[in-house]
Protein backbone atom coordinates (compact mmCIF):
# COMPACT_ATOMS: atom_id res chain seq x y z
CA UNK A 1 0.00 0.00 0.00
CA UNK A 2 1.32 3.42 -0.96
CA UNK A 3 1.48 6.47 1.28
CA UNK A 4 -1.79 7.86 -0.12
CA UNK A 5 -3.64 4.71 0.89
CA UNK A 6 -3.95 3.27 -2.62
CA UNK A 7 -3.37 -0.46 -2.98
CA UNK A 8 -0.44 -1.30 -5.25
CA UNK A 9 -1.01 -4.53 -7.16
CA UNK A 10 1.81 -7.04 -6.87
CA UNK A 11 3.35 -7.70 -10.32
CA UNK A 12 2.21 -11.06 -11.70
CA UNK A 13 5.01 -13.50 -12.43
CA UNK A 14 5.64 -14.04 -16.12
CA UNK A 15 6.22 -17.51 -17.58
CA UNK A 16 7.82 -18.54 -20.86
CA UNK A 17 7.75 -21.89 -22.63
CA UNK A 18 10.00 -22.81 -25.57
CA UNK A 19 10.60 -19.13 -26.21
CA UNK A 20 6.94 -18.17 -26.07
CA UNK A 21 5.29 -15.91 -23.48
CA UNK A 22 2.64 -18.06 -21.79
CA UNK A 23 -0.63 -16.09 -21.55
CA UNK A 24 -1.96 -15.33 -18.08
CA UNK A 25 -5.26 -17.01 -19.01
CA UNK A 26 -3.66 -20.19 -20.38
CA UNK A 27 -4.07 -23.36 -18.26
CA UNK A 28 -1.17 -25.60 -17.24
CA UNK A 29 -1.06 -29.40 -17.09
CA UNK A 30 -1.10 -29.32 -13.28
CA UNK A 31 -4.39 -27.40 -13.41
CA UNK A 32 -6.73 -30.33 -13.90
CA UNK A 33 -10.50 -30.08 -13.88
CA UNK A 34 -11.60 -31.07 -10.40
CA UNK A 35 -13.94 -34.06 -9.91
CA UNK A 36 -17.52 -33.06 -9.20
CA UNK A 37 -21.03 -34.47 -9.40
CA UNK A 38 -23.74 -32.42 -11.09
CA UNK A 39 -27.12 -32.53 -9.36
CA UNK A 40 -30.45 -30.75 -9.67
CA UNK A 41 -30.96 -27.85 -7.27
CA UNK A 42 -34.17 -25.92 -6.65
CA UNK A 43 -34.24 -22.55 -4.98
CA UNK A 44 -35.29 -18.96 -5.46
CA UNK A 45 -35.91 -18.51 -9.17
CA UNK A 46 -36.48 -22.18 -9.96
CA UNK A 47 -34.43 -25.29 -10.71
CA UNK A 48 -30.99 -25.65 -12.21
CA UNK A 49 -27.70 -27.50 -11.91
CA UNK A 50 -25.45 -27.52 -8.87
CA UNK A 51 -22.66 -29.54 -7.32
CA UNK A 52 -23.44 -32.29 -4.81
CA UNK A 53 -20.83 -30.77 -2.46
CA UNK A 54 -21.36 -27.17 -3.55
CA UNK A 55 -19.94 -24.17 -1.74
CA UNK A 56 -21.98 -21.28 -3.07
CA UNK A 57 -19.42 -18.61 -2.16
CA UNK A 58 -16.75 -20.48 -4.15
CA UNK A 59 -18.61 -22.31 -6.90
CA UNK A 60 -21.04 -19.59 -7.96
CA UNK A 61 -20.79 -16.02 -9.19
CA UNK A 62 -23.95 -13.96 -9.58
CA UNK A 63 -25.91 -17.22 -8.99
CA UNK A 64 -24.22 -18.96 -11.96
CA UNK A 65 -22.40 -22.26 -11.37
CA UNK A 66 -18.77 -22.21 -12.55
CA UNK A 67 -16.49 -25.04 -13.68
CA UNK A 68 -14.01 -26.24 -11.10
CA UNK A 69 -10.36 -26.26 -12.14
CA UNK A 70 -7.23 -26.45 -10.04
CA UNK A 71 -5.07 -23.33 -9.74
CA UNK A 72 -1.34 -24.02 -10.20
CA UNK A 73 -0.13 -21.46 -12.72
CA UNK A 74 3.40 -22.20 -13.88
CA UNK A 75 3.31 -25.89 -12.90
CA UNK A 76 3.75 -28.49 -15.61
CA UNK A 77 3.26 -27.80 -19.30
CA UNK A 78 1.16 -24.90 -20.60
CA UNK A 79 -1.74 -25.39 -22.99
CA UNK A 80 -1.26 -22.22 -25.00
CA UNK A 81 -4.53 -22.53 -26.91
CA UNK A 82 -6.61 -23.17 -23.78
CA UNK A 83 -8.32 -20.89 -21.28
CA UNK A 84 -8.41 -21.20 -17.49
CA UNK A 85 -11.96 -20.33 -16.32
CA UNK A 86 -10.97 -18.43 -13.17
CA UNK A 87 -8.18 -16.38 -14.74
CA UNK A 88 -10.33 -15.54 -17.77
CA UNK A 89 -13.03 -14.31 -15.40
CA UNK A 90 -10.49 -12.29 -13.41
CA UNK A 91 -9.12 -10.74 -16.59
CA UNK A 92 -12.61 -9.74 -17.76
CA UNK A 93 -13.77 -8.48 -14.37
CA UNK A 94 -10.68 -6.37 -13.66
CA UNK A 95 -9.61 -5.56 -17.24
CA UNK A 96 -6.31 -7.44 -16.95
CA UNK A 97 -4.13 -8.14 -19.96
CA UNK A 98 -4.83 -11.69 -21.15
CA UNK A 99 -1.09 -12.29 -21.71
CA UNK A 100 0.84 -10.63 -18.87
CA UNK A 101 -2.02 -10.32 -16.37
CA UNK A 102 -1.28 -6.67 -15.62
CA UNK A 103 -4.00 -4.02 -15.43
CA UNK A 104 -4.90 -2.36 -18.73
CA UNK A 105 -5.84 0.78 -16.79
CA UNK A 106 -2.32 1.90 -17.65
CA UNK A 107 -0.65 4.92 -19.25
CA UNK A 108 -1.81 3.79 -22.70
CA UNK A 109 -5.41 3.63 -21.44
CA UNK A 110 -5.17 7.27 -20.42
CA UNK A 111 -3.34 8.22 -23.62
CA UNK A 112 -6.08 6.59 -25.69
CA UNK A 113 -8.83 8.63 -24.03
CA UNK A 114 -9.64 5.97 -21.40
CA UNK A 115 -10.06 3.10 -23.84
CA UNK A 116 -8.92 -0.52 -23.67
CA UNK A 117 -7.23 -2.49 -26.45
CA UNK A 118 -8.85 -5.73 -27.60
CA UNK A 119 -7.24 -8.18 -30.02
CA UNK A 120 -8.96 -11.14 -31.67
CA UNK A 121 -8.45 -13.73 -34.38
CA UNK A 122 -9.91 -12.74 -37.73
CA UNK A 123 -9.00 -15.41 -40.31
CA UNK A 124 -11.44 -13.87 -42.81
CA UNK A 125 -10.40 -10.29 -41.98
CA UNK A 126 -13.68 -9.67 -40.16
CA UNK A 127 -13.12 -6.76 -37.75
CA UNK A 128 -14.57 -6.52 -34.25
CA UNK A 129 -17.64 -4.31 -34.50
CA UNK A 130 -19.89 -2.22 -32.28
CA UNK A 131 -21.77 -4.41 -29.81
CA UNK A 132 -19.56 -7.43 -30.58
CA UNK A 133 -19.91 -10.33 -28.15
CA UNK A 134 -16.55 -11.77 -27.02
CA UNK A 135 -14.93 -14.02 -24.43
CA UNK A 136 -11.47 -12.58 -25.16
CA UNK A 137 -10.14 -10.27 -22.40
CA UNK A 138 -8.28 -7.02 -23.17
CA UNK A 139 -4.56 -6.88 -23.90
CA UNK A 140 -1.80 -4.34 -23.38
CA UNK A 141 -0.01 -2.89 -26.41
CA UNK A 142 3.39 -4.62 -25.91
CA UNK A 143 1.69 -8.01 -25.48
CA UNK A 144 -0.54 -7.39 -28.50
CA UNK A 145 2.44 -6.71 -30.72
CA UNK A 146 4.24 -9.75 -29.35
CA UNK A 147 1.18 -11.96 -29.84
CA UNK A 148 0.53 -11.21 -33.52
CA UNK A 149 4.04 -12.38 -34.30
CA UNK A 150 4.18 -15.36 -31.95
CA UNK A 151 0.67 -16.85 -31.92
CA UNK A 152 0.01 -19.29 -34.82
CA UNK A 153 -3.73 -18.53 -34.71
CA UNK A 154 -3.23 -14.76 -34.92
CA UNK A 155 -0.75 -15.13 -37.78
CA UNK A 156 -3.71 -16.38 -39.86
CA UNK A 157 -5.40 -13.02 -39.39
CA UNK A 158 -6.25 -10.65 -36.56
CA UNK A 159 -8.19 -7.53 -35.70
CA UNK A 160 -7.45 -4.90 -33.05
CA UNK A 161 -9.78 -2.24 -31.65
CA UNK A 162 -9.88 0.37 -28.92
CA UNK A 163 -12.98 0.02 -26.76
CA UNK A 164 -14.62 2.59 -24.51
CA UNK A 165 -16.64 0.07 -22.52
CA UNK A 166 -16.87 -3.71 -22.11
CA UNK A 167 -20.38 -4.47 -20.84
CA UNK A 168 -21.12 -7.77 -19.04
CA UNK A 169 -23.37 -9.86 -21.31
CA UNK A 170 -23.47 -13.37 -19.89
CA UNK A 171 -21.45 -16.57 -19.80
CA UNK A 172 -20.19 -19.31 -22.10
CA UNK A 173 -20.00 -22.90 -20.95
CA UNK A 174 -21.53 -26.36 -21.02
CA UNK A 175 -25.30 -26.56 -21.25
CA UNK A 176 -27.08 -29.35 -19.37
CA UNK A 177 -30.34 -31.13 -20.20
CA UNK A 178 -33.05 -30.19 -17.72
CA UNK A 179 -34.40 -33.76 -17.52
CA UNK A 180 -31.37 -36.03 -17.78
CA UNK A 181 -28.72 -33.67 -16.30
CA UNK A 182 -26.42 -34.74 -19.13
CA UNK A 183 -24.26 -32.25 -21.06
CA UNK A 184 -25.84 -31.04 -24.30
CA UNK A 185 -23.94 -31.34 -27.61
CA UNK A 186 -21.67 -28.37 -28.18
CA UNK A 187 -22.42 -26.00 -31.06
CA UNK A 188 -19.96 -25.70 -33.94
CA UNK A 189 -18.83 -22.35 -32.56
CA UNK A 190 -17.65 -23.98 -29.31
CA UNK A 191 -19.30 -23.38 -25.95
CA UNK A 192 -22.95 -22.50 -25.35
CA UNK A 193 -23.41 -18.76 -24.79
CA UNK A 194 -26.19 -17.57 -22.48
CA UNK A 195 -27.12 -13.94 -21.69
CA UNK A 196 -27.59 -12.64 -18.15
CA UNK A 197 -30.91 -13.73 -16.55
CA UNK A 198 -31.82 -16.08 -19.42
CA UNK A 199 -33.65 -19.24 -18.20
CA UNK A 200 -30.83 -21.40 -19.59
CA UNK A 201 -28.34 -19.64 -17.32
CA UNK A 202 -29.40 -21.92 -14.45
CA UNK A 203 -28.60 -24.97 -16.59
CA UNK A 204 -25.18 -23.82 -17.77
CA UNK A 205 -21.81 -24.67 -16.24
CA UNK A 206 -19.93 -21.45 -16.92
CA UNK A 207 -16.38 -21.51 -18.24
CA UNK A 208 -16.01 -17.98 -19.65
CA UNK A 209 -17.30 -14.50 -18.91
CA UNK A 210 -18.83 -12.87 -21.99
CA UNK A 211 -18.91 -9.12 -22.66
CA UNK A 212 -20.14 -6.82 -25.41
CA UNK A 213 -17.85 -4.13 -26.77
CA UNK A 214 -19.02 -0.53 -27.10
CA UNK A 215 -17.37 2.60 -28.48
CA UNK A 216 -15.30 0.48 -30.87
CA UNK A 217 -12.55 2.00 -33.02
CA UNK A 218 -10.34 -0.21 -35.26
CA UNK A 219 -6.59 0.40 -34.88
CA UNK A 220 -3.36 -0.61 -36.57
CA UNK A 221 -0.92 -2.12 -34.07
CA UNK A 222 1.94 -0.96 -36.22
CA UNK A 223 1.08 2.72 -35.86
CA UNK A 224 -0.86 3.07 -32.59
CA UNK A 225 1.25 4.46 -29.75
Amino acid sequence: MSGDGAVIARPKEQFHWQGLHVPFIAPWSAEQHLPSTIVRRTGVGGSGIGYADELSHVDRRHSVLWARQAVARGSGTPFLAGVHPLRQRQAMSHMLCQVCGQSTFDSAFRRWGERHLFLARAPKSKPLGEGEVTTTPPICLPCARESVGACPHLRKGWTAVLVERAQPWGVAGLGYDEKTLKPLPLPETGLHTVPIDHPRERWTLAMRDVVTLHGVTPVDLGTVT
